[in-house]
């Protein structure tokens, strides 16, 4: 085996330690609950095992670990290598997991935000290979992009570029990054969870009875949920995703205009649900985005599905040291 990477994928359920090839072809993966109200340094010290644990199972030379890629919410400083309290990992203030996993393996570490990791993942492995403009979206528990810009990977100033969700798209609607009518509240797991019942409580105060309070509990309701009762043909459950679909589109018009991609990739939610958003969506960017811009756009769903979080990771880790050969 030559030139092989660790990828780490912190999330606020569960992480993940995976060993891949330059191909990449995943060789080994351990997973196991994040367990967030332990700590921070209950996770970290997981990792650790779980690492040193690949490297024992797969008989791994260490010297042929090219780099260590971190992929976690932010915010964060990937220049700095901290995690700066992420809203899923409570108690994560100004982690220095950079330093810590580089200083226990000797091996060049790096981290990036899950958005920007899958947006590398996404060009390097994925729907984006050979394009130069790329954005990926999450649209999953929230909503963010990663952007590839000219052929790099652009963070901004503070590694805060590609935070779409805050953008408000609405007066009002349902709340997401601590906005109202936000494009995450109207386009992300949660938020379409929010939208449902923002509308279902309206059905119910004008006294309209609908059977989808008879199918789903509406407190503890899923966008996962939704999507089944609409493929069943529940016309609130369409109606939810119809209403997300639009303000899809009125967000990616944005993008569109702004940034004038080749590619937009979209994950998550959007994969899954697609015949339930994409028709909606697809009628206001031809409407709101300039022609000339969109007919050079594609829009696809993420092309490595439920395993970005992988490569992602493992991305992080082969882009930090491109970059460092670069320089």
């Amino acid at each position: 085996m030559d030139n092989l990477y660790i990828g780490i994928d912190i999330g606020g359920t569960k992480c993940a330690c995976i060993l891949a090839d330059e191909t990449p072809m995943i060789i080994d993966k351990i997973s196991f609950p994040t367990q967030v109200d332990k700590g921070p340094e209950y996770a970290i010290n997981k990792i650790i095992e779980s690492i040193e644990e690949i490297i024992k199972t797969q008989n791994v030379d260490k010297t042929l670990i090219k780099s260590i890629g971190i992929s976690c919410g932010g915010p964060l400083d990937s220049k700095k290598g901290l995690i700066l309290s992420p809203p899923n990992l409570p108690g994560w203030n100004e982690i220095p997991i950079v330093d810590i996993i580089k200083n226990r393996f000797n091996i060049p570490t790096f981290l990036q935000n899950d958005a920007n990791a899958g947006a590398l993942a996404e060009w390097k492995f994925g729907a984006g290979i050979g394009t130069k403009n790329m954005i990926f979206l999450t649209f999953g528990t929230g909503m963010g992009a990663g952007l590839i810009l000219n052929g790099k990977l652009y963070s901004g100033t503070n590694d805060m570029a590609g935070e779409v969700g805050h953008i408000r798209i609405a007066e009002s609607g349902p709340e997401g990054y601590g906005k109202k009518g936000s494009f995450e509240g109207f386009c992300s797991g949660g938020g379409i969870a929010k939208l449902a019942k923002i509308i279902i409580d309206d059905y119910m105060n004008k006294g309209i009875e609908i059977d989808l309070v008879k199918k789903i509990d509406i407190n503890n309701i899923t966008t996962k949920d939704l999507a089944i009762a609409a493929q069943n043909g529940d016309e609130v459950a369409k109606e939810i995703f119809k209403i997300s679909g639009y303000k899809l589109g009125l967000g990616l018009s944005m993008l569109i205009d702004i940034l004038n991609p080749e590619l937009i990739v979209i994950g998550s939610v959007f994969a899954r649900s697609k015949e339930l958003l994409w028709p909606y969506a697809e009628k206001i960017i031809k409407k709101e985005a300039l022609g000339i811009s969109y007919n050079v756009c594609r829009i696809e769903p993420t092309k490595l599905g439920e395993h970005i979080g992988d490569y992602a990771a493992i991305s992080v880790a082969v882009n930090g040291l491109n970059e460092i050969e670069m320089e």
